[in-house]
């Protein structure tokens, strides 16, 4: 390419794509599946703004996302702009201004775009689509229980039946170190190596907690046996606590949807920043892509508030293939309403066609009305 020769039309930076007929269409019906949902079990929709003013967005939970917001200048007010890379900060926003009187709990629904300044290694996307439920106010198994129950089931509205929940607990390492008083590189080293499963290094900087985090390392996997382990270990009053919890939503979740296969990680602390109790990563049974994130965290400044994303893009990739509606060709002069209302898609002539199955066939359509009935079209 010279420099006089014009830039492809067609050409969008990197992470971003056009979604074209039928994927758009498709995504559309899985999303208000999935929302339906939502609603059918009292979460109600909010819709927050693309972009917020940075110090805004960026508070509160929305500082564990402040690398990956693009940034700009609010020509009017001269204030800086973020525009979001995750809605469930401005979904905390809403629950502690604009109805921080509602009633709780408080259950709320969303879907939108989110941009990001990085995709990763494994989905290079830039712009992400959400779809979310939060549950404000209330700090109990059953609340997280609920969120997990509602988000499974709005899966199996698309067709996505076996499901796998890895259920964690970021606090509780934490607190088990801090409580035990292992403190700076110690703790540095002995973070590092758990993050990376390296039960060799947990041992070598684990001191006197080095069984026992070796035990719970090796324990993760199927939820009883993780269970199991952190009933036999010996923990601080805190991180007994934390453990008890997720015991307990562990039952919550099975009373709620015995269907969904649970799965431990005691040690596992990565969750957002913000996080601050149980949290989930929502998989189908043979796909390693993760269809949905959530956890506990605070609202404004002390609510209790748990919540589920699930990733439309990433549910779609796993989903059995959705198929499109039929086409039919209305032929000028013939009336669509009738299979309209029967949930087709209709295509009306606008001119008299000398040949309206060719027409028909040209514009995708599978089907023609003539006479007022539906005939199926031979395709060659």
């Amino acid at each position: 390419m010279t420099d006089d020769t014009p830039p492809n039309p067609a050409l969008l930076p990197a992470g971003l794509r056009d979604l074209l007929p039928p994927e758009a269409e498709t995504e559309a019906a899985a999303i208000g599946a999935v929302l339906r949902v939502f609603a059918s079990h009292g979460y109600q929709r909010v819709k927050p703004p693309l972009m917020e003013f940075e110090d805004n967005l960026l508070t509160a939970t929305g500082a564990a996302m402040a690398d990956q917001v693009f940034r700009l200048m609010d020509p009017d007010t001269h204030r800086m702009m973020a525009i979001r890379a995750d809605m469930t900060p401005q979904i905390a926003r809403i629950a502690a201004t604009r109805l921080g009187h509602a009633a709780r709990p408080l259950r709320l629904s969303y879907n939108g775009q989110c941009l990001r300044v990085h995709g990763s290694q494994l989905d290079p996307d830039r712009q992400i689509a959400q779809a979310g439920l939060e549950l404000i106010g209330p700090d109990s198994p059953q609340a997280d229980a609920e969120i997990l129950a509602v988000g499974a089931e709005a899966l199996a509205a698309v067709g996505l039946t076996h499901l796998s929940v890895d259920l964690t607990m970021p606090t509780l390492v934490s607190t088990l170190l801090e409580e035990s008083g292992i403190t700076g590189q110690q703790r540095a080293r002995l973070a590092f190596a758990l993050d990376r499963k390296d039960a060799a290094s947990v041992a070598e900087h684990g001191g006197a907690l080095a069984e026992t985090l070796t035990d719970l390392l090796l324990a993760a996997g199927p939820a009883d046996r993780a269970l199991a382990a952190l009933a036999a270990a010996e923990l601080t009053p805190g991180a007994q606590l934390a453990a008890d919890r997720l015991a307990a939503t562990v039952a919550a979740i099975r009373a709620l949807a015995p269907t969904v296969k649970l799965t431990v990680d005691p040690v596992e602390f990565r969750g957002l920043k913000y996080h601050t109790g149980v949290c989930c990563t929502v998989y189908a049974i043979g796909h390693n892509e993760e269809l949905g994130r959530g956890g506990r965290y605070l609202c404004g400044e002390a609510e209790p508030a748990t919540g589920l994303t699930i990733y439309p893009d990433a549910v779609l990739r796993a989903a059995p293939p959705q198929s499109p509606l039929t086409r039919l060709y209305i032929p000028l002069g013939e009336n669509g309403a009738p299979f309209r209302a029967q949930g087709h898609a209709t295509v009306a002539g606008l001119v008299a066609d000398a040949d309206p199955r060719a027409e028909a066939l040209r514009l995708s359509c599978s089907h023609i009305v003539i006479g007022g009935a539906s005939i199926a079209l031979a395709v060659e």
